[in-house]
């Protein structure tokens, strides 16, 4: 699935890095504990979260991720988009709860992580 399929199926909006159109999601992880997320590998892994901070950004470079979508209507600041942008990962910010957008996901075919 695209970055651009998950950022409508969530009613997201695309910020930090653009949207890599070749870029495929085959699986998702949420969580709020960064430290799980090194736990895994992150090979074509989307990152669901409500933890909107820099932290959330150095922990999905060290992972490898790529696209992290942020819900609860959390809204990155400055700082944090501008961090994005240079490690060159896509935010999706979403209005929905973490588990609707696991839910909506799951239902159009992303499988979990494990």
């Amino acid at each position: 699935m695209t970055i651009k399929e998950i950022a409508r199926l969530v009613e997201g909006e695309i910020v930090g890095a653009p949207a890599d159109d070749t870029y495929d999601v085959e699986k998702a992880f949420a969580s709020d504990l960064m430290s799980d997320v090194l736990r895994f590998s992150m090979d074509e892994t989307v990152l669901i979260t409500g933890l909107c901070n820099n932290q959330t950004m150095r922990t999905s470079e060290m992972a490898d991720l790529r696209v992290v979508v942020i819900g609860r209507d959390k809204q990155p600041d400055e700082d944090m988009l501008e961090l994005a942008e240079d490690l060159d990962i896509t935010l999706i910010k979403s209005k929905f709860s973490i588990f609707k957008i696991s839910g909506i996901l799951y239902e159009a075919g992303i499988k979990p992580l494990y």
